[in-house]
């Protein structure tokens, strides 16, 4: 039975699910997979699935799809919209908007397995499918290689995988080496000393210590790295005080950092705590900043061989303009652990997803429009079709790039 790839990627869109609560996508996946023949293993990394499809001796191919959603309120008018509400993990009721595009590559996930279940004839060796939780929250390929992910499935040979971004439909992003950033979280701590808001000086203001860090924070990319190291710093949050005439007693900075090689990051975290420290130690803080690490992700770096493989596979496939090197990207992901847990090279690339008509405008003026929505955005929408069909063809394309030519019948 022919899987209908636009009516399941709607009712994903319909029904998003938040970072380790995917449990219906989850249970769809797993279903398909099923019905197809994989083995499959349920709840690896609390909700992730994992399906096994052997055919022969030959390499181990891993192909890798993520499946949660983002707390946002959906703004894009679709008669498929999501209106779900969700409890995320601080217990507060969240609006859930698919607004990065995983339900396009679950989408494409289960297309191209069931495409590639019924061209065993015509390759050998180990597909394995898998649907991973808590991408947006950076530790949902963690969880599932500390769950013991290959303890229960091979290692992989190859893992590959794709996502979907803000360029024409039928375009495909694809480069060797460092594709997109590193990303660290990080939440500090400013202890000051609360009192009236008319007597500031038998206080300490931690609101006036946050606010000398934020702004001397800004100095890090633009006066203490080179120009060729890129970068990005963001103080994404300030939250202090409960009144307008109280000083409090703390405040807190929530910081975004992130960057395309590892002795850039250790040199901006490190400055990051000397600066804010400093700031203390300038306002008479009467005890040190708290530094609290939350999500890391690494480095997605693909591997040169396999990469140049694929993209040759790709433009013979798809046409030599439309597949392009979009650069390093400053998004992240972590889909690089599921590689480097099992000593295996990666390819990840992008999926354009954004109106064909695109192409016009790129061939004239070399650039897209900037009003077009990205990746998070309450009004992401990628175009259903070819989005998805492109989708689909190139995951079978780059699978069968490393499976073996030899199937059984």
């Amino acid at each position: 039975m022919t899987i209908d790839l636009e009516e399941l990627y709607k009712d994903l869109h319909t029904n998003p699910e938040l970072s380790f609560q995917e449990t219906r996508t989850a249970g769809i996946a797993a279903g398909h997979l099923e019905n197809l023949g994989f083995t499959v293993h349920r709840n690896v990394g609390k909700t992730g699935v994992v399906g096994v499809l052997e055919n022969g001796p030959g390499p181990v191919v891993m192909l890798r799809a993520d499946m949660d959603a983002l707390p946002v309120k959906e703004a894009t008018g679709l008669d498929y919209a999501s209106t779900a509400v969700g409890v995320d993990h601080e217990g507060k009721d969240v609006p859930v908007m698919h607004a990065c595009g995983h339900d396009v590559h679950v989408t494409c996930l289960v297309g191209a397995v069931e495409t590639l279940a019924g061209q065993r004839n015509e390759w050998q060796g180990t597909l394995i499918a898998l649907f991973q939780p808590a991408e947006e929250w950076g530790g949902g390929a963690e969880t599932m290689v500390s769950d013991g992910l290959y303890d229960r499935v091979p290692k992989p040979d190859i893992v590959l995988g794709q996502h979907v971004a803000p360029f024409p439909a039928g375009w495909f992003g694809l480069r060797a080496g460092v594709t997109m950033a590193s990303a660290d979280s990080l939440n500090i701590t400013l202890h000051g000393q609360g009192g009236h808001g008319s007597r500031p000086e038998t206080t300490v203001d931690p609101v006036l210590m946050a606010a000398a860090a934020t702004v001397r924070l800004q100095g890090i990319v633009s006066r203490e790295l080179a120009a060729s190291d890129a970068a990005v710093v963001t103080v994404g949050q300030i939250h202090s005080g409960s009144k307008n005439n109280i000083i409090p007693e703390t405040a807190t900075l929530g910081l975004s950092v992130r960057t395309f090689n590892n002795a850039t990051r250790d040199k901006i975290l490190g400055s990051i705590e000397r600066i804010v420290q400093s700031e203390a130690t300038a306002s008479r803080a009467p005890k040190e900043p708290d530094f609290h690490y939350e999500e890391h992700f690494p480095l997605t770096v693909n591997d040169a061989s396999a990469a140049d493989r694929i993209a040759a596979s790709f433009r013979a496939r798809f046409g030599d303009t439309q597949v392009i090197d979009p650069g390093p990207v400053s998004g992240s992901e972590d889909v690089g652990t599921l590689a480097t847990a099992a000593g295996a090279p990666l390819v990840f690339w992008f999926l354009g997803g954004a109106d064909p008509a695109l192409f016009k405008e790129w061939a004239t003026t070399g650039r897209l429009p900037e009003d077009i929505p990205s990746n998070h955005s309450p009004y992401f929408a990628p175009l259903i079709q070819p989005t998805l069909a492109k989708g689909t063809e190139a995951l079978v394309t780059a699978a069968r790039e490393f499976l073996g030519g030899t199937g059984t019948s």
